[in-house]
């Protein structure tokens, strides 16, 4: 959320206010339960969902320039939480844990039939029967609602992704200093 102008994530921040889905930081800090970094973690991926709504479609695409919907999910978790994701959303369905449709909570990743196959299509549940995804083409990332008669038939089931499962990795090689050859 800091990449975001000042304007942007005051929004983004009252939105989820409105919504229900934000929890106070110091309170999530304070009390630091798995839950509670559970539910921070949310709200930052919602959070920085929102902030990228009005941007454009592209297939392919995997930056604020243009996202299809499983390049818009893998920014989003990449940036907020440092979460590499499988590239389609049929391998995204594979990352997680499986959850119940009245199980859902800011964050998770919800997956839908929309080309005649299951989980062709990704969204990031925001909270209050929403979510928020990259639509097709021609479309900008958007709100929808999953009472929609559109999206309710499609809908195939939701996970949660470990983080600890998916972070990327990072590897340091340590050398020595150049000119130092001893050995032990």
């Amino acid at each position: 959320m800091t990449g975001l102008p000042l304007s942007r994530r005051w929004v983004c921040a009252a939105l989820l206010l409105a919504l229900g889905t934000a929890q106070p930081a110091a309170h999530a800090q304070a009390i630091g339960s798995a839950a509670d970094t559970t539910a921070a973690s949310g709200a930052d991926v919602v959070v920085s969902a929102l902030a990228l709504l009005g941007s454009p479609y592209r297939y392919g695409g995997r930056t604020p320039a243009g996202f299809d919907c499983s390049g818009f999910v893998g920014y989003v978790y990449g940036e907020t939480l440092g979460v590499s994701l499988p590239r389609r959303s049929e391998d995204i369905m594979r990352v997680g844990t499986e959850l119940a449709r009245d199980a859902l909570a800011p964050g998770d990743l919800m997956f839908f039939n929309t080309l005649g196959r299951r989980y062709s299509h990704v969204g990031i549940y925001i909270g209050d029967g929403r979510f928020v995804h990259a639509p097709a083409r021609g479309g900008r990332v958007r709100v929808e609602r999953l009472a929609d008669p559109y999206w309710s038939a499609r809908y195939n089931g939701a996970r949660r992704p470990d983080a600890t499962a998916v972070r990327t990795q990072v590897v340091v090689i340590i050398e020595p200093p150049p000119g130092d050859h001893t050995t032990p």
